[in-house]
């Protein structure tokens, strides 16, 4: 029997940031670092730590984050 771990707002958020990172790196090796493309995941990586710090630093981890695969 397979049992399926229920992800959380916080995990998702994660997944989110470590896609975003490696999407980050391989534009850095591509296009390198001072790429607009580069420069663009940076700042959208920037947004998403913060969010990810604002919500494990000071709410409650069970806030939602997500809302249609959007983050909010």
């Amino acid at each position: 029997m397979k049992i399926q771990k229920k992800y959380t707002e916080m995990d998702r958020l994660e997944h989110k940031i470590n896609q975003l990172r490696e999407e980050m790196i391989q534009s850095a090796a591509a296009t390198g670092l001072n790429s607009h493309r580069t420069i663009y995941y940076s700042q959208k990586l920037d947004k998403l730590i913060i969010i990810y710090q604002k919500h494990f630093y000071y709410y409650d981890s069970n806030e939602e984050v997500f809302h249609d695969d959007k983050i909010v």
